[in-house]
């Protein structure tokens, strides 16, 4: 066929060209269908709202659950204030005792539509309650749905009724008692979503050298969370029962201080934590701007202490924080800790500062060991940090106590070199105190009588001896907690001291002379020394590292949160 023929043959029109603008067939087709769908939801959306509308109605507990609603200060003035119990009191609970308790959900299970269990968890204390479909109240199927599905963390209010189970309850720290609940509410909401789980950060941390490493799973192929992911997340990681005890337990160390303080007549301070210029020498200082000039966070304060004393204030004390910009990144440093500090006037001997230092420990120790409540915090932190409660003290009323020339013999005769002339390494000391430990049974200590060239400018040499010093330190499981010294307290003296310091220092600078001016108008014999708050706590349990033992750590590679 030629192709003017084929040209002259009729064609079909083109489906998008038989109706200028009008939908295709398919296109039709296509919004029928989705129409359909549509429709098909809706109604089932429809349903679904008439059957919780017809649940909601069937509902006969929907008064006992859900979230609590605040009334306002005006309609609940004339109301009577509700009672609260804290599980802590439910050790001691009475059977069938009503209570209302605000607490966190540690976990939720569902054991059947008519039977679910939550463990509810404050502070360090955690209990198992239990919501069963039916009772006086009516409990409904509803509400035992509603309460499996609380998140975790979610801060609920609970009343209900105490009951003795059957059986000891083994997973909660109040076993013989069990919360039969009536009513819940939730009062905050926790995320669906956690960075980490509490329960998981209850386990042991990883215990190898690097205690930063990133989370693994553990032999059963549980997580096992970090020190970074803990101290990154520290909010959650510190809801965890060791955690509350060790934190619990940092405060009775700070209150013990207190105590025995008061108990001897110390006058309380509180000194400046800011500084015109970077003074003692050692530690390094952190620099900050204040306003035109330079300033500098203090290293401690020994200054303030000492011109107290020459205030004629006999003894003071104080509890703060004390700052060294030094770049150590070990288990034991940080370069924000808090300090207790104490300096006293000398009657006699320097030794009385000394013995006055050994009596506070040995008071702290103690009284951490044998009041009840410190015990069963110390329990609790055991039970992930074992051998936290085996630390020994020596028998009687004496710390033992030890010369710098005793420790380097003691070194030395059980095969590490040491040198009278030399200051301890960390492993020397560590040694020292495993030495110590099997040999008297104890893991506290004192070193006596330091070379003085290895002390800061302000030590008094010893009288007999200047290449002494009436200088000490105090140690737990072989690790230093506390420096102090009889300080120089003669004007010309000191000034002399600070001249033949390495590198020398002005005492007429504007960075000293206040200092050394507070010894120019007469100042009585005195000295001190300065406890770690983080250390004690640390080697006290036995934590692999100092930042288990501070709230929020600051050290060379972290300033969050």
């Amino acid at each position: 066929m030629s192709s003017s023929a084929k040209q002259d043959l009729p064609t079909r029109p083109r489906e998008e060209d038989s109706e200028a603008g009008a939908p295709s067939k398919n296109a039709l087709k296509k919004a029928a269908k989705e129409k359909e769908k549509l429709e098909k939801a809706a109604k089932r959306h429809e349903q679904e709202r008439q059957q919780k509308e017809q649940a909601e109605a069937n509902d006969t507990a929907k008064h006992l659950y859900g979230a609590l609603q605040s009334s306002s200060s005006d309609s609940s003035a004339s109301l009577p204030k509700q009672q609260f119990t804290e599980l802590a009191q439910l050790y001691d609970a009475k059977e069938d005792q009503e209570v209302t308790v605000d607490a966190r959900i540690h976990n939720a299970r569902g054991q059947s539509a008519r039977l679910a269990f939550l463990v509810l968890r404050d502070e360090a204390h955690t209990i198992q309650a239990v919501i069963a479909e039916g009772g006086s109240n009516k409990i409904s199927r509803q509400m035992v749905k509603w309460c499996c599905g609380i998140n975790s963390e979610s801060i609920v209010r609970a009343t209900g009724l105490v009951k003795q189970p059957k059986e000891p309850v083994t997973s909660t720290s109040i076993s013989n008692f069990e919360l039969h609940v009536e009513k819940l509410y939730v009062i905050s909401e926790a995320a669906q979503m956690l960075p980490i789980q509490v329960k998981d950060c209850m386990r042991p941390p990883p215990m190898n050298e690097d205690l930063k490493e990133e989370a693994e799973t553990d032999a059963q192929g549980l997580p096992v969370v970090s020190l970074a992911a803990r101290l990154n997340n520290r909010v959650l990681d510190g809801r965890t029962a060791a955690n509350q005890a060790i934190f619990q337990l940092q405060g009775a160390i700070s209150n013990l201080f207190v105590e025995f303080m008061n108990q001897n007549k110390f006058t309380w301070i509180n000194s400046s934590r800011l500084a015109g210029a970077a003074t003692e020498g050692g530690a390094g200082v952190f620099e900050i701007k204040y306003f035109d000039t330079k300033a500098y966070l203090t290293q401690s304060p020994q200054f303030f202490k000492q011109m107290a004393i020459a205030m004629d204030m006999k003894r003071v004390c104080e509890i703060g924080p004390v700052f060294r910009a030094e770049n150590s990144n070990t288990h034991r440093h940080l370069t924000e800790f808090t300090g207790l500090d104490f300096e006293m006037v000398i009657r006699n001997d320097y030794h009385e500062v000394l013995s006055l230092g050994e009596k506070l420990m040995l008071y702290i120790i103690r009284n951490l060991q044998e009041r009840p409540e410190y015990r069963r915090l110390t329990k609790i932190v055991d039970d992930v940090f074992p051998g936290a409660g085996d630390f020994k003290l020596p028998s009687g009323d004496e710390a033992q106590r030890f010369t710098f020339a005793e420790a380097v013999k003691l070194l030395n005769e059980n095969g590490m070199e040491a040198s009278e002339s030399d200051d301890l390494s960390t492993p020397q000391e560590k040694a020292l105190g495993r030495i110590i430990h099997d040999k008297y049974n104890t893991d506290f200590y004192t070193i006596d009588k330091y070379p003085s060239a290895v002390r800061p400018f302000y030590t008094m040499p010893d009288p007999s001896n200047p290449k002494v010093s009436n200088s000490y330190d105090f140690f737990m499981r072989g690790q230093e907690i506390m420096s102090g010294a009889q300080r120089i307290h003669d004007y010309n003296h000191l000034c002399e001291k600070m001249r033949a310091n390495d590198p020398p220092l002005d005492p007429l600078s504007e960075g000293f002379r206040h200092y050394t001016d507070a010894f120019k108008y007469g100042c009585a014999p005195h000295g001190g020394g300065g406890l770690g708050l983080n250390r004690i706590l640390q080697f006290y349990l036995g934590l692999p590292d100092i930042r288990f033992a501070t709230l929020f750590p600051r050290d060379p590679g972290r300033l969050a949160p």
